[in-house]
C-alpha cells in the first residue's frame, strides 16, 4: 500500500499517503541506456557517411524525448499527503510538486469521511468534510487501495473519538 499509518499512542496517528511510482531512478537508467543502444544500432551501419548526420539529430531527439517525459512524469508524482491525528485536531498537508502547500484542519469530533462510489472525479472518491472545507484524500491512489484507506481511517477516527 502507498500509504503508512502509525499510531503514537491511543488518541494520535500520523497518516502519510504517496502515489505510485513505478519506475525507480535505477530503471529510469536502464530504460535510457537501452533506449540510446538500441537507437544507435542502425546509426553504426552509416557509420562514415553524411546520412549519419541526418539521422543523428533525430535519434538524439527522439532520447531527449524519452528523457524529458520520463522526468516530468517521476517530478509530477512527488505528491506526498500528511495528515496529524490528535483528540484536539486534525491536520492535513498536501505537498504539490510545483506549488504551496495546502493545509487542512478540523475538530476530530465534526470530521465526516465520505466515499463516492461513482460520480466523483474518480472512482470511490474519498473527501474529509468538517472544519467548513471539504478536501479529497489520496486522489492519486487506486480505488481498491481508496476502500482500504476508508476503512482504516473510519476505524482510527472512532477510537481517537471515543478516547478520554
Amino acid at each position: 500500500m502507498p500509504y503508512v499509518l502509525t499510531q503514537d499512542g491511543p488518541a494520535s496517528a500520523q497518516l502519510r499517503i504517496w502515489p505510485h511510482n513505478a519506475l525507480a531512478p535505477r530503471g529510469f537508467v536502464v530504460v535510457i541506456s537501452m533506449t540510446a543502444a538500441t537507437l544507435a544500432m542502425p546509426l553504426i551501419a552509416v557509420l562514415g557517411s553524411p546520412v549519419l548526420w541526418g539521422l543523428l539529430p533525430f535519434a538524439a531527439l527522439a532520447l531527449w524525448g524519452l528523457w524529458f517525459a520520463l522526468d516530468r512524469n517521476y517530478r509530477d508524482r512527488r505528491i506526498l499527503e500528511e495528515m496529524d491525528l490528535s483528540r484536539a485536531q486534525v491536520t492535513l498537508k498536501r505537498f504539490n510538486p510545483r506549488g504551496p502547500v495546502q493545509t487542512w484542519h478540523a475538530d476530530p469530533h465534526w470530521i465526516a469521511l465520505n466515499i463516492t462510489a461513482k460520480g466523483g472525479p474518480v472512482e470511490q472518491y474519498l473527501t474529509l468534510t468538517g472544519g467548513g472545507r471539504e478536501v479529497e484524500l489520496g486522489a492519486f491512489l487506486m480505488p481498491d487501495e481508496r476502500v482500504k484507506l476508508a476503512d482504516d481511517l473510519r476505524q482510527l477516527l472512532i477510537r481517537i473519538k471515543s478516547f478520554g
